[in-house]
């Protein structure tokens, strides 16, 4: 298989503050080589120390074995705050554990099949608005999975007026936030309070006014029993089993803010990649259009398109949206014989386990067929986690698989995507991983 264009060679060895440079830059250089073959490596600055931890058997241990002592780091959560409040993205504890309570049923077994009209809705209204001649896919992306948020969340299109502001401002939010802030170097006591730059705190105040405006519409829509039966309505109404008690409307805002993150910002950055690995591997996207065509239609159409699915995959071990999850220990731990004290970073990356050298064989090929072979099981198991895993695995992992698939075959069973010579996009770490001036594809229809 042929590989995705070269990064600049990355280097064998970074300082902490010019990896931080980099990172920002282009993610991939910035990854000392080493990185991609070793099982742990420290990180000290004057304040912490972080453990990259790229053992499949710490990452069990951290993720699924005792969850529980390895709690989400604030440090990089640090920086969403003013958008996300107290989201279940950033609690822990009891705190978190009751939110998931709530949350989960609303993503469960047959769920995702009544979702499946809305975002097919969505997918056809990608295909209409779709341009032909060189466009920038992660706009049109961007706009497309913000549009599949806010149908199966509030049964309205992005042109709804309040959508498609909430959608401008989060353009804006997006770009405005970096994904690590001052407060994943420099510790600060709870009462110092956080500097966030203005541009973000008033994109954030815009789009949490917003969703609160459409969290108390609904609120009115269930007490008068006309709400429609979509995600929003499912967990507004869905009781804690535990304590019996239900979202109110300021902690529902938390949660939407990062659905629409999680939901709109990761989806868009793997749809994005993914059509570019199709564009420049065009005997692939051609096996793609022809199992799209041969498939037919409607929900159980998705089970006939293994290909296309394993692309999707595929995009997400090469480009995962998140390319890191830090938590942080509760007590002193062992890590391959290296002490690691309480109060330490402990970074999960799927960027180096997706490309992970001791686990993948060929790690930086676009190989799609990789996933139907046998020997390639346990790589699948210990170098894949876009969507993290144990008890704080996401929630709408299902939803997106199932997003990505629809998405990728209605696009290409009605165009076709080749690459724009001389623009070779570049990996940054924005919110996610996004491509630095963007993803330029030239569009044909079929």
């Amino acid at each position: 298989m042929t590989r995705p264009p070269k990064p600049v060679p990355r280097p064998d060895r970074v300082s902490l503050w010019r990896y931080f440079r980099l990172f920002r830059q282009d993610i991939l250089s910035a990854q000392p080589a080493r990185l991609y073959r070793a099982w742990m490596a420290e990180f000290r600055s004057p304040f912490f120390r972080s453990y990259l931890c790229n053992d499949p058997a710490l990452v069990r241990r951290v993720l699924d074995e005792r969850p529980d002592d390895f709690p989400k780091s604030m440090r990089v959560a640090e920086g969403l705050l003013p958008l996300l409040g107290r989201s279940v993205f950033v609690t822990n504890g009891a705190e978190w554990k009751r939110q998931r309570r709530i949350i989960d049923p609303a993503f469960e077994g047959g769920r995702l099949r009544d979702a499946y009209p809305a975002m097919q809705a969505a997918a056809g209204a990608a295909v209409a608005r779709m341009a032909v001649g060189e466009v920038e896919i992660e706009a049109e992306m961007s706009h497309a999975a913000a549009d599949v948020i806010f149908r199966t969340l509030f049964s309205i299109p992005i042109e709804h007026a309040v959508a498609a502001r909430v959608f401008a401002e989060f353009r804006a939010y997006q770009r405005a936030q970096p994904i690590l802030n001052l407060a994943a170097f420099v510790p600060l006591p709870a009462w110092v309070p956080r500097w966030h730059r203005p541009r973000v705190r008033r994109a954030a105040a815009v789009i949490r006014g917003l969703i609160a405006g459409l969290c108390a519409a609904r609120a009115g829509e269930i007490a008068a029993g006309t709400a429609p039966d979509d995600l929003a309505t499912k967990i507004m109404v869905t009781a804690d089993p535990v304590t019996g008690a239900r979202f109110g409307t300021d902690e529902m805002v938390d949660q939407v803010a990062i659905f629409f993150l999680a939901g709109h910002e990761t989806s868009a950055s793997a749809l994005g990649w993914a059509l570019y690995l199709l564009a420049t591997h065009g005997e692939v996207q051609e096996r793609v259009a022809a199992e799209v065509a041969a498939a037919g239609t409607g929900f159980s159409a998705l089970s006939r398109m293994k290909l296309t699915r394993d692309v999707f995959r595929e995009a997400l071990r090469l480009y995962p949206p998140v390319p890191m999850m830090v938590r942080e220990t509760l007590r002193d731990e062992d890590f391959r014989g290296r002490k690691a004290r309480a109060g330490a970073q402990v970074v999960l990356s799927s960027w180096h386990l997706g490309r992970h050298a001791r686990i993948w064989e060929a790690p930086d090929d676009f190989d799609p067929d990789r996933w139907g072979r046998e020997e390639n099981r346990a790589a699948a198991r210990d170098g894949y986690l876009p969507f993290s895993s144990g008890p704080r695995v996401c929630t709408g992992a299902g939803f997106a698989m199932m997003e990505g698939v629809l998405m990728l075959a209605a696009l290409v069973g009605a165009f076709r995507f080749s690459p724009v010579m001389g623009k070779v996009p570049v990996p940054v770490a924005h919110l996610t991983v996004r491509a630095r001036e963007g993803i330029w594809l030239r569009v044909e229809r079929r």
